[in-house]
């Protein structure tokens, strides 16, 4: 397959680490409950953050992160486009005017906040319109090492009727190539969905990577993450 050969050898996460993803029935109460103090973590100025779900989820599933970013002080916003079943040309442009809509309102830069493939949303919205975006948050996204590193690809053929996914491997290594604006990629090496190593961000001066413990599908119900995104969302 073209563009597959130099690619690094990496394999998605073993049936053990996807078996464990069900710690996040465990992680979400657990978050609901210390999110609700936020004591000890920086303020924010009410600056805009919009968060984008993963593959599959709804912007219930942001909810929590989101709640308590409020409750630090930001403006913090759904992603309004119900269940994230993959880009289309009318996800592209929605988020396109989404993105313009906060900036105007606010009249200031917009966070972006990429939960696994909204992670990979995230950095394309910076990278075509990073006048618009202050900086760029992902969390265990599919962003690097190889596209097919990962146990997504069982749920997009069923999202998509059976049919074969074609992976671009050419489009993903062009994508790999980090936005112009300031970028955390945020990871687990216990991640059971993608493989850790393709969550971490080409080394760049305004880039960084951040690993934190738990689940994938805990990511957004993570005090670390939460620890983090506020830290920076504080820096000037």
């Amino acid at each position: 397959m073209s563009g597959e050969t130099d690619m690094p050898e990496i394999r998605a996460p073993s049936a053990r680490l996807l078996a464990l993803e069900a710690r996040v029935f465990a992680e979400i109460p657990w978050f609901m409950l210390r999110s609700l103090g936020i004591r000890g973590l920086p303020r924010g100025d009410g600056q805009p953050v919009l968060v984008i779900p993963g593959f599959g989820a709804h912007d219930l599933a942001t909810l929590p992160l989101r709640r308590a970013l409020r409750r630090l002080g930001y403006a913090a916003y759904g992603w309004g486009l119900g269940t994230n079943l993959g880009m289309r040309p009318t996800v592209r442009n929605a988020l396109t005017h989404r993105l313009q809509k906060l900036h105007a309102e606010h009249q200031a830069p917009v966070s972006l906040i990429g939960w696994s493939l909204g992670g990979v949303f995230a950095r394309e919205m910076a990278r075509h319109q990073p006048q618009l975006v202050r900086r760029v948050f992902t969390l265990g996204s599919p962003i690097g090492g190889r596209p097919d590193a990962n146990n997504m690809l069982a749920l997009f053929r069923i999202a998509n009727r059976g049919k074969p996914v074609n992976l671009d491997w050419e489009g993903f290594k062009k994508r790999c190539t980090p936005p112009p604006v300031p970028v955390t990629a945020i990871y687990s090496k216990t991640d059971g969905i993608v493989a850790w190593q393709c969550c971490l961000e080409t080394a760049a001066a305004h880039t960084e990577c951040a690993e934190v413990r738990g689940s994938h599908f805990g990511l957004v119900v993570n005090r670390q993450v939460l620890r983090v995104i506020a830290q920076r969302l504080a820096t000037p």
